[in-house]
Order: C-alpha cells, then sequence, then structure tokens
C-alpha cells in the first residue's frame, strides 16, 4: 500500500514540476524578470513546492531551457517511427522552429541566467545536433535527403529562423523552412 502512495507523491510532484514550466515559459518570455512568486501563483503551487523544485531564477530559467531542448531532440526519433523519413526531418523543423521563437523571448532571461562570475554556461547543443543528424541520416538512407548534408550545413541553412520577428514568426518560418526542405531535397536519388 505505502508503494502506491508514493508513486502518486512522485506523479503529482512530476505534474507541479511541468505546470511550472509551462506557466514559466509563458510568463518568463513576456518580461524576464517576471516575480518567480507569480509563476508559482499561475502555476497553482505554493511557495514551498516551487522552491523545492527550482531554488532560484537560474535554476527555473536553465531548466526551461534544457526542457524544450530536450523536446526537440526527443521528437526526432518519435517523428522516424511514426512518418517518412522526410516527413519526419520537415515537421521536426517546425519542432525547432517553436523552440527557436521560445528562445528568442527568453532570450533576456537566459542571458541573466548565464551571465556573471558563478553562473554555468548554457547546456550543451549537442543533442539537438544529433537529433538533426539522425534525420538527416535517415532521409539519405530512404533517397528523399541530398546525400553529404551535415548538421552543421543544416543548421547554416536555416540561421535565418533566428531573425525572424516572434511576434509574427509562424508564416515566415514555414516559408523559410519549406525552402531548406525544398534545397536539401534538390539532388537527392528520388527527386
Amino acid at each position: 500500500m505505502r508503494q502506491k502512495k508514493d508513486a502518486s507523491l512522485r506523479s503529482d510532484a512530476q505534474r507541479n514540476r511541468e505546470r511550472i514550466l509551462s506557466v514559466a515559459l509563458v510568463e518568463l518570455t513576456r518580461a524576464a524578470d517576471t516575480p518567480l512568486s507569480r509563476i508559482a501563483r499561475e502555476a497553482g503551487v505554493g511557495q514551498g513546492t516551487f522552491y523545492r523544485h527550482f531554488p532560484t531564477r537560474q535554476a527555473l530559467v536553465l531548466e526551461i531551457y534544457r526542457h524544450e531542448m530536450r523536446q526537440v531532440t526527443d521528437s526526432a526519433a518519435e517523428l522516424l517511427a511514426t512518418r517518412e523519413p522526410d516527413r519526419a526531418l520537415r515537421e521536426w523543423m517546425d519542432h525547432l522552429a517553436r523552440f527557436a521563437m521560445a528562445k528568442a523571448g527568453l532570450a533576456d532571461a537566459i542571458r541573466q541566467a548565464t551571465c556573471g562570475p558563478d553562473a554555468p554556461g548554457k547546456p550543451d547543443p549537442t543533442p539537438v545536433s544529433e537529433a538533426a543528424e539522425l534525420l538527416l541520416r535517415a532521409g539519405e538512407k530512404a533517397g528523399t535527403v541530398r546525400p553529404g548534408i551535415t548538421a552543421d550545413d543544416f543548421f547554416l541553412a536555416i540561421a535565418g529562423l533566428w531573425q525572424i520577428d516572434p511576434e509574427d514568426w509562424q508564416p515566415r518560418a514555414t516559408r523559410l523552412l519549406d525552402l531548406v526542405m525544398d534545397g536539401m531535397r534538390s539532388g537527392a536519388p528520388e527527386s
């Protein structure tokens, strides 16, 4: 009986954590200096619960960044399992665009959390690069992506994504990513 109670507490704690991250992403995107008490209130948790999960603003901001990056990274394999490689790559690019826009909105909060003598650096972006490589290699193997495109090539090609105004980003990002996808298909064996 005790195990069931502990398990429900753990899932409850996980739901609280997810709610805090979700609310914090929205609130800190609006204003980097949003009071943590407001985030806790909006997430429907008490101060003690909030600080148990995120003892500092820095810890919260870095976890939002890691959480968003993890979602983008994890979605690559999930998409490949359910879609053709070129469709998986294109849908993953949409996930990446949403991450880029969230990151743009959080830029001030991330800068505040990662600057200073005691601040840790930003989380390593290597997992996102590895996810891009996974998708590119799958597309190359399927004959739907031009051979030899590297993750570095890919990120250089979509660099304009980080220049798009986060206020009205979706139509422009879709157009840019469609153009990049068309370019990656050009020269593929099945094109």
